[in-house]
């Protein structure tokens, strides 16, 4: 059987990654991240300034309004007392690893303490997930239901399960069938009035969607879809049905490296970051060298994310 291509891709070496990015002084990445064109004023705009040091901080001045930023503010870094080459080597494990690196695993990856890389992981997971917040789907579009959360004993179970995240699972796919873009959405429930307002965000109106009949999924056509569904019938799952390959596929995939990396986190708080982790990284699987660049890029523009912050439930905010 002929190797897949994407599977046996390079990737960016450790070597590599050291040379690039091992040091301090290379750490000027995230300036030619920030500021691609030059130093650019985050209050008037303007390109002059000059450098102020406040003991071992660089501060960059304005020269025509005297504001003063360091490099780090105002980005996902802010106020960090790390030095950015452990940020690097966090975004590094997080972009390069096939099964992802849970909070633990990183802790002892890049020598600092729980609390510490459990902060690093969320709001680098963050940046993925509000990035990924500007993907839609066109063209033919598998979807389905999904749930994830752990075992309880007693209550109801499937779609009735009070102990489970329900979220949509859904994958663009080209001409040739091959899976394209994913994406994995938290949703408060399956219905029509939840399932309205996921189309309106991620399908763009000339999305041909593939469900297997929920009657929820109809309201695709809230955004000008085309609804295409192919019934289940008694005896038949849609797991059997070549219609569902590629979401069921994906569905199988994510599941597996959750309940593989992570044994433990507040799904209804959290889940929102760790599937767009997932669709993030499967996004960018084209060219794996690019993603810590693509990553730093998008860390640089997101701006500050506060603990406080992060640890608030998705309804909170």
């Amino acid at each position: 059987m002929t190797p897949n291509r994407l599977q046996f891709q390079l990737g960016l070496s450790l070597n590599e990654f050291l040379a690039k990015y091992g040091n301090e002084s290379q750490c000027e990445a995230l300036r030619r991240a920030r500021w691609p064109s030059g130093f650019t004023c985050p209050k008037c705009q303007s390109r002059s300034r000059c450098v102020v040091w406040h003991g071992k901080v660089k501060t960059f001045q304005c020269n025509r309004c005297h504001t003063q930023t360091t490099l780090t503010e105002g980005t996902i870094f802010h106020a960090t007392k790390l030095p950015l080459v452990t940020w690097f080597q966090a975004m590094y494990f997080l972009t390069q690893t096939k099964n992802n690196v849970s909070a633990l695993e990183l802790k002892r990856l890049i020598e600092v303490c729980y609390r510490t890389a459990w902060r690093i992981k969320h709001k680098i997971i963050q940046v993925m997930c509000e990035r990924e917040e500007s993907t839609v789907l066109a063209g033919r579009v598998e979807i389905d239901d999904a749930y994830l959360g752990g075992q309880r004993s007693g209550g109801k179970v499937g779609r009735g399960s009070e102990n489970k995240v329900p979220f949509v699972a859904a994958i663009e796919t080209n001409d040739k069938g091959h899976p394209m873009y994913p994406v994995f959405t938290p949703v408060k429930s399956f219905c029509k009035t939840e399932i309205s307002a996921w189309t309106r965000q991620w399908l763009a109106p000339t999305a041909i969607v593939v469900s297997d009949g929920l009657a929820c999924f109809g309201a695709v056509t809230a955004a000008g879809a085309t609804h295409d569904p192919q019934i289940v019938g008694a005896g038949r799952k849609s797991t059997d049905m070549a219609f569902f390959t590629w979401v069921n596929t994906l569905l199988s995939n994510i599941k597996t490296v959750i309940t593989g990396t992570y044994h433990g986190f507040k799904f209804e708080k959290y889940v929102h970051r760790y599937l767009a982790e997932a669709q993030y990284r499967f996004n960018r699987r084209f060219n794996l060298k690019t993603m810590l660049p693509c990553l730093l890029y998008d860390g640089a523009a997101t701006g500050k994310r506060t603990e406080k912050w992060l640890r608030l439930a998705e309804e909170q905010r």
